[in-house]
This record gives structure tokens, sequence and C-alpha cells, in this order.
């Protein structure tokens, strides 16, 4: 039940009007009192619901999440801002709540209005069917080009933790257009959340990559409302710390295996490296570099492109090292470069997942990331989006 999953928690998924047929409209909402927050895009053009979620994180603690699909509401002007406010205070009005305390999801196309005149009639429906049953609906009603929903439940020693995302392309940090939200009745202090999604989200949704677009409405959000009645304690803490990497690592992965057009995902290790920060510099450039899904995409261990995409990783105005001399490469477990010398030996790349390890020899620094082939529906999908 995903966003449901965790007690005290309801929510709903319906279609209001937004997406000519699909589902597009959803609510999440903790019948005990919570405490929440989140992480957001660093791209310097943020969409409206970002820039009030913000504003309001920073006024209470949320109790309830109104999301819609079709349209990001991002370049909108001013005209954005004042509907995303128009939204949360509508949907708090008809759950009894300070408008402050309910936040606002957006996804979709960017520089499209958003049309109030659907989405508000729509919200005491959406308000009416919410359940806690209502977690598969309110999944389906955040997608977009998703070709299937994304949710992730661990259930604990006495509490749960549920996520939902959705994500499909425009993935790249920071954030990995992609949008997630996270549930549990794991008590937690006011300022714990997004302390705790930090270190999380830079391991997982931070190291995620499609096609290299940081999108302007990427969020992830936790709520917590305790209603578990668990006892807080340091094995407790370590075991929800545990689940919750467990929820993002699972959802950040199943939004790379439904990448637009996704054939292939593969691992990127870089090991060896001067530190960790150019571990993963060197692991996003070879994550995003066309040359490297594209191979992915044909099933071709051309593994020279690797290394040059390697070799030209940015690092803090110039690029990271690497030496050529000193490198190691595998795929899949085949080596195919020895110390900066090849093997004569072609890796097996035929299947759905790849997993190719860089080893720099120059240091202790290491570096993951997801990502997946390029691909022609790839092309197509986004050639097509808005026609």
């Amino acid at each position: 039940m995903s966003v449901t999953a965790a007690h005290g928690f309801v929510a709903s998924g319906m279609h209001c009007g937004i997406r000519r047929k699909k589902p597009d409209l959803c609510i999440v909402r903790s019948l005990e009192r919570a405490v929440g927050g989140g992480m957001f895009t660093r791209n310097q053009v943020k969409a409206a619901p970002v820039l009030l979620n913000q504003g309001h994180l920073a006024q209470a603690a949320p109790q309830a999440i109104v999301a819609n699909s079709g349209v990001a509401n991002a370049a909108t002007g001013e005209r954005g801002n004042i509907n995303a406010l128009a939204t949360a205070t509508e949907a708090a009005r008809l759950l009894e709540l300070p408008t402050e305390e309910v936040l606002v999801l957006s996804t979709g196309v960017v520089g499209v209005q958003l049309p109030m005149g659907t989405l508000l009639p729509a919200l005491p429906a959406a308000v009416e069917a919410l359940s806690p049953d209502g977690g598969p609906d309110a999944a389906v009603a955040i997608m977009t080009t998703d070709t299937r929903p994304k949710e992730m439940t661990v259930v604990c020693d006495g509490f749960t933790v549920g996520g939902m995302a959705k994500g499909s392309g425009m993935i790249h940090p920071d954030l990995a257009t992609m949008l997630a939200v996270i549930t549990t009745d794991y008590p937690l202090a006011a300022g714990e959340p997004t302390e705790l999604l930090r270190p999380i989200v830079n391991r997982t949704f931070n190291a995620i990559t499609i096609d290299g677009d940081c999108s302007t409405n990427d969020t992830v959000l936790l709520l917590a409302n305790g209603a578990s009645g668990v006892e807080r304690s340091s094995a407790h803490d370590a075991e929800f710390a545990a689940a919750l990497l467990t929820v993002c690592e699972t959802l950040s992965r199943e939004i790379v295996a439904d990448g637009e057009g996704a054939t292939v995902i593969a691992t990127i290790t870089v090991s060896g490296a001067v530190d960790d920060a150019q571990a993963r510099a060197i692991a996003q450039r070879v994550a995003i570099s066309p040359l490297v899904k594209t191979a992915l995409f044909g099933h071709d261990p051309n593994w020279g492109r690797v290394l040059v995409a390697a070799g030209s990783a940015p690092f803090e105005g110039r690029y990271a090292d690497v030496q050529a001399e000193r490198a190691s490469l595998s795929y899949n477990g085949t080596s195919v470069l020895r110390n900066g010398s090849p093997e004569d030996v072609r890796p097996d790349v035929s299947g759905p997942s790849c997993t190719i390890e860089l080893e720099l020899g120059l240091g202790d620094g290491r570096a993951s990331y997801l990502t997946s082939d390029l691909s022609y529906d790839y092309v197509r999908i986004n050639a097509e989006y808005t026609t």
C-alpha cells in the first residue's frame, strides 16, 4: 500500500481532467500529527510548488500533500505561484488544516499554467475518497511518461516505512522530473526528517541519471507521525535508517529501470580515485555520456568510451584526476583493462543489466551511479512529448 502502509496515513488518486484520460490528482494525509521535511531540486529555475513547499516547511509541520500530473507549474511566473498557493489553500480548507501545513507537488509539461478551473473543483472528491487503501491510486496519479507505478514498503519491528515515486525522464541530480513521497509511523522529532533524508538521498536519488537533465520540480518528502507507538531507541533508530535507505534505493532503481525507452540498467562504480568527490564526478560523467549509453543500448562492450568519459570529468574548474597507465576496468566482472593495458577479451554484455567498474589506483575515493541506456524510443518519446 506504499504511502498508506504505515499507520495513520490515508490517500486518494483520481482523474480530474488535467490529462485526457489518466489519473492526475492525488492527496496524501496523516491522520495523526506529523513532522516532515524534504529535499528539492537545485535547478535555478524552480517550479512554483518547490518555492511554496520550501516556505511552508520553514513555517510549519506538513500534514498533507496534494499532487497533480500533466502540468509542472514551472516557468509560469507570478500566476504560477498564486495557483500553487490557491491549491494548498483550498485543500487546507477542505482538510481543516492551516494552509502552511499543506504541501503541493506538480509534474508534467513546463511553461503551462495549471488549469485551476479543473483542479480546484476536483479537490472535494479527492478529499472524500481519502482511504487507508488509497496508496496505489495515489502512486498511479503522479505518473507522466512512467509505464508503471513505483511503490515500496518495509515493515520493521513495530513500525513501517512506505513510499511512492514517479520519474522516467528529465532525471539527473540534483535531484535525480522526479517526485517521491515517503511516510512512516516511526516517531521523529521536528527537523529530523530532512536531517535523515539528506545523506540517504545523496546515495540514492542523487546518484541516478537517465538523460542528464535536472528537473525544475524534483522533490523528496518524508512525513513521520509516530502512530506506531513504538519507543525510540538506538536500535530502532538504526533499523529506521536502514529501512529508509531501502525504500529510497528501491524507488530510485525503479525510476532508472522505467527510464523513457530504457532497455538496460547499468551500475557505474569508480574506486581508487583521489577522494570521494572526484570519484563521484567521474562516475557521473561516465553515467551521462551519450556514447556510453548508446553502447549500452547496442549491447556493445566498447569500453574505450568509459575511459574517454572518465578522463573528461569536470571537477572544480578542471578535470578530475585520471592516469591512464594506472586504470583498470571491468564489465560484468570481466577485466578488459589492467593497469593501463588492454586485455584480449570481449565481455558478455548481452543482458538487461551491466556492471562497469573502474579502478583508478590513485587513492581511496569511491562512488557509484545508476544509469540507463539511450534508445531510439527515448528520442521518439521526447520528440513527441507535447504533440
